[in-house]
């Protein structure tokens, strides 16, 4: 099987989120379908209905993790340097509209573009991979051509 890399954070992250599907969700959608239950015919019950697809959504999200977390090769990204590469945190400006943004580097199940999280496999980030402070990348994206310049690289 392919080994999946996380950050240390990654993996606390998705450990805080499997105890609390566990522990907190589970027994409460569990209560949820035994208390519709108790209102009689299950086939014109939209509360039954409701709480078992969201059941099912649960138990696919822990079995999810679970698989990511067994595969998961976890990379200490504090005692790394040098160019960019996985677990980077690398502060770019748009060179068109001179905007700033700070990125870290990481694995697919980390991902998350809003909390500045870019997925290794993604176009700007195969674009940095190898590059140092002071570079410029061009990438090309789904809405066109974007210049960057690399204003700097930290490793957390």
């Amino acid at each position: 099987m392919e080994k999946i890399a996380l950050t240390r954070a990654g993996q606390t992250d998705l450990n805080a989120e499997l105890k609390q599907l566990k522990s907190v969700e589970r027994p409460e959608i569990i209560r949820a379908i035994a208390e519709a239950r108790e209102h009689g015919d299950l086939s014109e019950n939209a509360e039954y209905h409701s709480a078992k697809e969201k059941q099912s959504f649960i138990e696919g999200r822990i079995k999810e993790i679970e698989g990511i977390l067994s595969r998961a090769d976890v990379i200490d990204t504090s005692r790394m340097s040098g160019s960019i590469k996985f677990g980077a945190h690398v502060t770019l400006v748009d060179e068109d509209t001179e905007e700033e943004k700070t990125y870290q580097i990481v694995g697919e199940p980390e991902a998350n573009l809003e909390a500045g999280k870019l997925n290794i496999k993604s176009p700007l980030a195969r674009a940095l991979i190898g590059k140092d402070e002071g570079d410029s990348v061009e990438v090309r994206t789904p809405g066109g051509e974007k210049s960057y310049e690399i204003l700097s690289v930290e490793y957390r």
